[in-house]
């Protein structure tokens, strides 16, 4: 098969290239369930479009989510404080792709799979996505970190393991969050699955979560936002204990799951109500940011660095910036589109500015905001404000397919890695970026000079075009811009 250069936002997020992800037609045939409903248009794309207005399921589906907290729509989830939905075994991203309309993030997480990823597919439809496992470890996210979790007929078994993955999700729920579960076993009528309904229900409870409705599969709970309730729990079963302070990780890094109840201890523990809603909350008032031990003027200063950087990148990333074309003297190359780029990786996040610039200036793009376990750890910040991120080890695989990201960007990465005595070389980690970079990608790096001198001399073996240019206000500094080729297959 061969790829094909993916359709721009918004028409990609409808429809992809068959040829561009793994997936048999057997796969495409029996997509029937509510979040993995897809067609083929032809031999060549599928659609995710509802093959009949009679069933936009989806659309119903989060009606009736909003509905069920009191809410007129889905629309009016931003007004309650959410703003962030982790969604467990997502299908193919439908539901974070209709809630979007409504300025929702959605990260969706499943297991590898060598073929009809669900994480494949949604990141080519331009979602955010990555590989994760619920099963043994905690995930990479700090806790307190979203406003809601999804689990759609997810296949995940809540009631095994003594509950331990029901205390992971509430770990990764801020204070009055939301866990909404749409399964069989909610109202089943044999006595097996009542009896492990009646579990997870007792167990709920035990967490400190109310139930707030359940209609037909789908059940809706609410995290409790005050602390006491944890001390006047009642003692049917022994409930899980509260996580001591000094084991209370704000920021795991796939540690074992833990069977007490994390995050009780943070500073970060303020309900989403009491929360500053989207937009606003990507602008952290003094004594959010002190939390994070941060003064507004460095914040203030930091976001006004990336507004000018994200303005600078822009004019340099025209199509022809490495076209030797010949011009008229005053013509300049047409600004590129807003929506050349979708799905951006942030290597070295720091507090997310670079997402935020990205989109106050109208860029149609999400970014994976990736805090290397090698630097200052500001993900909850990150969280905090809105966005998504996870904490990553360069010298490991990013946990996504090939071929994913239209953008890598790396600010002061490189510096960071040269500080640590590592136990990967810089080729390992360009290896890595030029697997996870679609072909026509870009990257940009900026670093000091002498890492950026030896950064232009891999790019010769990975066959990018490259380019170092210097930033006016910075002599210490250069720009290392680069794009992935895309070699296409000669015909015989």
């Amino acid at each position: 098969m061969t790829y094909k250069i993916p359709l721009r936002w918004p028409t990609g997020r409808d429809v992809i290239w068959v040829s561009n992800v793994k997936i048999t037609a057997q796969e495409v045939l029996s997509s029937g369930s509510l979040t993995k409903r897809m067609m083929m248009l032809d031999e060549e794309q599928i659609s995710f479009r509802s093959a009949s207005l009679m069933f936009d399921g989806v659309e119903d589906y989060s009606h009736q989510i909003a509905e069920m907290i009191g809410l007129r729509n889905e629309s009016n989830f931003i007004q309650t404080g959410v703003r962030t939905i982790l969604d467990i075994g997502c299908g193919y991203g439908s539901v974070g792709a209709h809630l979007f309309h409504s300025q929702l993030l959605t990260m969706c997480i499943a297991n590898y799979e060598s073929s009809g990823s669900q994480v494949q597919l949604t990141l080519e439809r331009g979602l955010p996505a990555m590989v994760a496992s619920f099963t043994t470890k905690q995930l990479p996210y700090p806790s307190l970190s979203y406003d809601m979790l999804h689990c759609a007929r997810c296949g995940i078994d809540w009631d095994q393991k003594d509950g331990i993955l029901l205390i992971e999700a509430d770990r990764l729920l801020k204070p009055g969050g939301y866990f909404v579960w749409t399964s069989p076993l909610t109202n089943a009528r044999n006595k097996d699955s009542q009896k492990r309904w009646k579990v997870i229900h007792d167990f709920t409870e035990n967490l400190c979560w109310e139930m707030l409705s359940q209609q037909d599969e789908t059940v809706v709970w609410k995290k409790t936002s005050k602390r006491k309730c944890y001390s006047s729990r009642k003692n049917g079963s022994p409930p899980p204990p509260l996580c001591s302070r000094g084991y209370d990780v704000e920021s795991p890094y796939y540690r074992e799951l833990q069977n007490c109840i994390g995050g009780t201890h943070s500073s970060r523990w303020i309900s989403i109500e009491e929360r500053a809603t989207w937009p606003s909350r990507d602008h952290p008032k003094k004594n959010e940011l002190a939390i994070h031990g941060l003064q507004p003027d460095e914040f203030a200063e930091d976001a006004e660095s990336w507004k000018t950087a994200v303005r600078n990148y822009w004019s340099l990333l025209s199509p022809l910036i490495f076209s030797d074309h010949p011009k008229r003297p005053g013509d300049e190359d047409p600004p590129p589109p807003y929506n050349m780029l979708r799905n951006v990786l942030d290597m070295n996040a720091h507090f997310g500015g670079f997402n935020s610039a990205l989109l106050q200036s109208g860029k149609s793009v999400w970014v994976m905001n990736v805090v290397p376990t090698s630097g200052l750890n500001y993900l909850p910040l990150i969280q905090d404000r809105g966005y998504v991120g996870v904490l990553h080890d360069w010298c490991e695989a990013f946990p996504t397919y090939p071929r994913t990201y239209d953008l890598v960007h790396a600010a002061g990465f490189l510096s960071i890695e040269a500080a640590q005595q590592h136990r990967c070389t810089m080729l390992d980690i360009f290896i890595e970026i030029d697997r996870l970079l679609r072909p026509e990608g870009w990257i940009i790096i900026r670093d000091t000079v002498p890492l950026i001198e030896s950064a232009r001399a891999l790019t010769t073996r990975l066959k990018w075009d490259a380019r170092v240019i210097e930033i006016e206000s910075d002599s210490d500094q250069r720009l290392l811009i680069c794009q992935k080729p895309f070699f296409k297959r000669q015909a015989n």
